[in-house]
């Protein structure tokens, strides 16, 4: 079972549902499609407030003409080491300009949680027990400065141009 973090702590009652054969939106939810059915559900409608899963393979530049109409975009994280979603993020925040929510979902590890923040994503949908109870515990690893540009910026204003200063928890 997993829950959704954000830096706010823990979500209750959150209303996005990944739909699989077994488990499908009911009332007062919404349903996270995949890119390809949510392209086909878009261009049917002029609605907006969707939900897509991206996985690692797919091109995230497909959602541009679209982005108004999407609020979440689910990236997956199959595996701890694939990190093509860091890119996805980095690429919807920065280049294509979404401001809408981008949250990991899969095999989300304690470890990324801080980079995953400073790539753009906003929430996590955690299942591993270590990740968990840090969580829970308001224990993020992290690092006091950082050399790679951010999607966030930093709250520390100064020093060098070619340097990100970032604010690392414990």
């Amino acid at each position: 079972m997993s829950k959704i973090w954000k830096e706010t702590g823990f979500v209750e009652n959150d209303r996005w549902v990944i739909e699989t054969e077994e488990r499908k939106a009911g009332e007062g939810e919404r349903a996270v499609l995949g890119l390809e059915a949510f392209i086909a559900a878009a261009d049917e409608t002029n609605e907006g407030g969707f939900g897509v899963l991206v996985s690692p393979a797919c091109d995230v530049t497909r959602l541009q003409p679209y982005l108004d109409r999407i609020d979440l975009i689910a990236v997956a994280f199959p595996a701890f080491n694939d990190g093509r979603g860091f890119s996805h993020a980095t690429l919807l925040r920065k280049r294509l300009g979404f401001t809408g929510e981008v949250r990991a979902v899969g095999d989300v590890l304690i470890d990324q949680v801080p980079l995953m923040l400073r790539t753009g994503f906003d929430s996590f949908s955690v299942s591993n027990a270590v990740a968990l109870k840090r969580l829970e515990e308001g224990r993020l690893p992290g690092i006091a400065e950082h050399y790679q540009p951010t999607a966030r910026d930093s709250a520390i204003v100064g020093g060098f141009s070619w340097r990100r200063l970032g604010t690392a928890g414990a």
